[in-house]
């Protein structure tokens, strides 16, 4: 039986994840976050002092990157520790876009991301989803929002933390972000030619998922 798969790219802080997630569990599909997995590789890189591409190589045979889907919910495995509570910090986010920008660790993940594919009706969300993962995705979206927008829901997700940096610090984490997802050399940022474009700047959350999802169920019919 074919499996349906869904591509969901876009820029940080888009909302791909939770808009994602939150599809996903309406329609009874499971939701992939290879962002997440790229943090977690991120989040070994700052313990182990490695987010220099030369020594992250040759720690990659000792990296074991798993997604568990408990009870609906997608949980990160690290190295067998459930690290989902420890990859949303700013630093985490930041050492992500380092460590995708490496060939050999995109390769890594890859056969990962294919078998989820290939086994479940999934809702994929990342960077390069529909232009290199799933190129025969059966829907491609690209979800956008201005980089000011995206920022101010960031603060807003962090700003009961302790830590929580300043509206400006996220806004040029943000933009930096950006810049770098979208000028490196390895599978950059991008929309795929036969994507739909979505911007959310002045849509609420239950806009989106309401769209997203009657444009999944039109492919179903």
């Amino acid at each position: 039986m074919k499996t349906i798969n869904i591509a969901i790219d876009g820029p940080s802080g888009a909302g791909k994840s939770s808009i994602s997630r939150t599809v996903a569990n309406e329609l009874g599909f499971i939701h992939a976050d290879t962002g997440a997995m790229y943090r977690a590789i991120g989040l070994y890189a700052i313990r182990h002092d490695c987010l220099e591409p030369e020594k992250l190589i040759e720690k990659l045979k000792n990296i074991r990157v798993e997604l568990k889907f408990i009870g609906g919910v997608q949980r990160v495995l690290l190295c067998g520790e459930d690290v989902s509570d420890y990859i949303r910090s700013p630093e985490v986010s930041m050492a992500a876009s380092a460590v995708s920008a490496v060939g050999e660790v995109r390769a890594h993940l890859l056969d990962l991301q294919k078998k989820i594919a290939a086994e479940n009706n999934v809702i994929m969300d990342g960077r390069d989803i529909g232009a290199v993962i799933l190129p025969h995705a059966d829907l491609k979206i690209f979800l956008t929002a201005s980089a000011e927008e995206r920022a101010s829901r960031r603060y807003l997700e962090l700003r009961e933390k302790p830590d929580c940096p300043p509206y400006e610090k996220i806004l040029e984490d943000i933009v930096q972000r950006d810049y770098n997802d979208s000028h490196r050399a390895i599978a950059p940022l991008q929309k795929a030619e036969d994507a739909v474009l979505l911007d959310t700047s002045n849509m609420g959350f239950n806009e989106v998922v309401e769209h997203v999802t009657a444009m999944i169920r039109e492919i179903l019919d």
